[in-house]
């Protein structure tokens, strides 16, 4: 098993950046992949960013050029750091992790607004 604890979420208005962090304990050795994926009230989850554990990464075309994701090893832990963020960004934001299953953690609340 893995678990997954999100932080970094709140309120900020639009223009502004946040960081949200995912650390991730338990059967660590099996994830190959993590990422964010994020879900607007009414609307499915869809993708943000996901990164290997050999440091590649892929991004939704809305977040690209404004959102970078990273990973530390060391602290098993994946960042999501957002800037320029806008009104569309609000949702909640949830962390995955992929590999021989696939995990979830809690979502953390984003909201952009003025």
């Amino acid at each position: 098993q893995v678990q997954l604890v999100e932080s970094g979420g709140g309120l900020v208005q639009p223009g502004g950046s946040l960081r949200l962090s995912c650390a991730a304990s338990g059967s660590i050795f099996s994830i190959h992949i993590m990422g964010w994926y994020r879900q607007a009230p009414g609307k499915q989850r869809e993708l943000v960013a996901t990164i290997s554990s050999a440091g590649n990464t892929n991004y939704a075309d809305s977040v690209k050029g404004r959102f970078t994701i990273s990973r530390d090893n060391a602290k098993n832990t994946v960042y999501l750091q957002m800037n320029s963020l806008k009104p569309e960004d609000t949702a909640v934001y949830y962390c995955g992790a992929w590999g021989s299953k696939t995990y979830w953690g809690q979502g953390t609340q984003v909201t952009v607004s003025s």
